[in-house]
């Protein structure tokens, strides 16, 4: 702080005094001096508080400017009023296949409501929506547009050429809201898999898209977390061989009159799905709505695949010689009896057609006796015969990736009695789903090891042979060389598909009679292959319901005739799409190669 200066200093006063001046004189310049620094000093400070002023007026101008440029450059909106709550997400992740081909996306689109206070013509403002959306209600509209109500939908979708077709209405009270819209852009392809999303929470600016069936719901919290940073959902299909796997089957199913028709084509080591087809099927786009009294088995949302479970016949003989095979009850050529009919308590055991009192096991297989396999049940025996089957997954419910799999739950036995165990053998008596006879046969001939049926890409977890060993390698090896002369001499030959060595086995179960016992005429047919046989890459499962062959003089409803040929031709179809070449082919008993063109 400046020292204060003295307005009369005494050594001045003096001096003055001694040389006879005035010292008054001394105290007015004292005096004018203070003021001139006072004044000074309230000068620099009122400048420097002007200047901050100008700074802070320059700097509110500079905002307000730059915001009027903003808003000159950007597009008109609406104003929107605020509200409470939690924003609504809209952005959900795509769905794409193993190849990262898109299964499901998003597309912005519109909304339609409409704010009755502000409409200028109520009444032909609703006569011409009617000519833009025939599915309104022309009466329903005028009397919500001269009601009370403040807001209403009238579409919550639209597309831009019904967008612009409103706009010329040019009613102020007909508005518009983004939206975004989950597509599919596929069609009805893998359509029982993907399921279908719908709008969950709602508001004028946006909509919470939410998986409804399929995969789309298992995984709805995953597809709309923002977490992921919008990386898509891959699974395990291919579209391509999804594609034709569809087109085979939906024309086995018209050419056959078959009432349904499923199949399932799986990886058999790792156990990912390459396809999977439910037919009759939906565009999941415009998923339909199932009417109420509608049998299950009759929707199309209705997955064959995963939620139905049948009776599937024969293609169980496998998993009855299979397990004799590894416990070292019989050999591929043990030589049984089977002269009929063999009597089990009160029960007969018949073969479709007499194939002669003596078979070897592996011509039991290849024939698809009964009577053989009902033998070699009773060998084995109910109680090891049940753990065998809770080993290959047939009390349980599939793990698979699809909200429908978790309540289809295999149907058995409670009390497993000898009869019980014989017709079980043959595929009587026990309904399971296509997906659990699939990953069952997938453990037949891949080595021994059991695999678990994923819809992810790299999502079956461990490996080949890192499941649980069901048989051996040496008795699934066994089964494989079974199984391929099934379709070379057996009752699957129409599936003989050249350069693909296919193995496999038929199954045509009669369906049960809801007033007891089993139709005649109406059955399951189903066959079961993997291919090829020398080192089984994929296993398939072809079903069809109520299919009848009708190019001979009588009506033929067996497998052989069925879904052997169909699955045959999605093997010559799907085979070239995963990338497999027709190879040479030994045949060992004549010492030669036999080329397959």
């Amino acid at each position: 702080m400046t020292p204060r200066i003295p307005l009369r200093p005494l050594a001045r006063i003096l001096s003055a005094r001694a040389k006879g001046e005035n010292p008054d004189v001394i105290e007015r310049e004292n005096i004018r001096v203070r003021h001139e620094e006072m004044r000074d000093r309230s000068r620099l400070m009122a400048e420097g508080r002007l200047f901050l002023l100008g700074l802070a007026f320059f700097a509110a101008f500079g905002v307000v400017g730059a915001r009027m440029g903003l808003l000159a450059a950007t597009e008109p909106v609406e104003p929107v009023s605020a509200a409470g709550g939690a924003a609504i997400v809209a952005q959900r992740a795509d769905i794409v296949d193993r190849e990262g081909r898109i299964l499901a996306t998003n597309l912005v689109t519109h909304s339609l409501y409409a704010q009755p206070p502000l409409m200028v013509d109520p009444a032909r403002a609703a006569e011409r929506l009617i000519e833009i959306f025939p599915d309104l209600d022309v009466a329903q509209l005028k009397k919500d547009f001269s009601g009370r109500r403040k807001f209403l939908w009238v579409k919550k979708k639209i597309s831009p050429e019904q967008m612009q077709l409103v706009h010329e209405i040019g009613d102020p009270g007909l508005l518009f809201g983004p939206r975004e819209l989950r597509l599919y852009p596929n069609g009805a392809i893998a359509a029982h898999v993907l399921g279908g999303a719908s709008f969950g929470r709602e508001g004028v600016r946006s909509a919470e898209v939410v998986g409804t069936a399929g995969v789309e719901k298992t995984f709805d919290t995953w597809l709309r977390d923002p977490a992921n940073g919008g990386a898509p959902l891959q699974l395990s299909l291919d579209l391509t061989v999804q594609s034709a796997v569809e087109d085979v089957l939906a024309g086995g199913m018209k050419l056959l009159n078959a009432r349904g028709a499923a199949a399932m084509l799986m990886d058999a080591r790792s156990g990912e799905i390459i396809a999977m087809a439910s037919l009759p099927d939906f565009d999941p786009n415009t998923r339909p709505r199932v009417a109420a009294g509608t049998p299950a088995g009759d929707a199309p949302v209705f997955d064959r695949v995963v939620q139905g479970v049948y009776e599937y016949g024969s293609v169980f003989k496998l998993f009855t010689i299979g397990q004799a095979l590894d416990m070292g009850l019989v050999g591929p050529d043990t030589i049984l009896d089977t002269k009929g009919p063999l009597r089990v308590g009160k029960f007969r055991i018949k073969d479709f057609r007499n194939y002669g009192d003596r078979l070897s096991v592996t011509e039991v297989l290849e024939k698809s006796s009964n009577i053989g396999t009902a033998r070699i049940a009773l060998m084995i025996g109910a109680e090891q015969q049940q753990a065998f089957f809770e080993r290959l997954g047939f009390t349980r419910s599939t793990s698979i990736e699809i909200a429908e799999a978790q309540g289809s739950k295999p149907i058995v036995q409670k009390r497993w009695s000898d009869i019980v165990s014989v017709t079980t053998a043959y595929g009587q008596g026990i309904a399971i789903s296509q997906a659990h006879l699939a990953a069952a046969y997938a453990a037949m001939v891949n080595g021994g090891t059991r695999v678990t049926p994923t819809l992810l890409r790299g999502g079956g977890g461990g490996g080949p042979g890192a499941g649980e060993r069901i048989i051996s390698a040496e008795t699934s090896a066994t089964l494989r060389r079974m199984l391929r002369l099934t379709v070379a001499e057996g009752t699957a030959t129409l599936a003989d598909v050249p350069g693909y060595e296919v193995g496999g086995k038929t199954g045509t179960a009669n369906k049960p009679d809801p007033k007891g016992g089993y139709y005649d005429d109406r059955n399951i047919a189903t066959f079961a292959a993997a291919f090829p046989m020398s080192d089984p890459k994929y296993v398939l499962v072809v079903s069809l319901d109520e299919a009848t062959e009708t190019s001979g003089t009588e009506p033929r409803r067996t497998a052989g005739w069925t879904a052997v040929p169909v699955g045959g031709e999605i093997i010559r179809r799907a085979a070239p799409l995963l990338g497999m070449r027709p190879e040479l082919e030994q045949v060992a008993e004549a010492g030669i190669i036999r080329v397959r063109n």
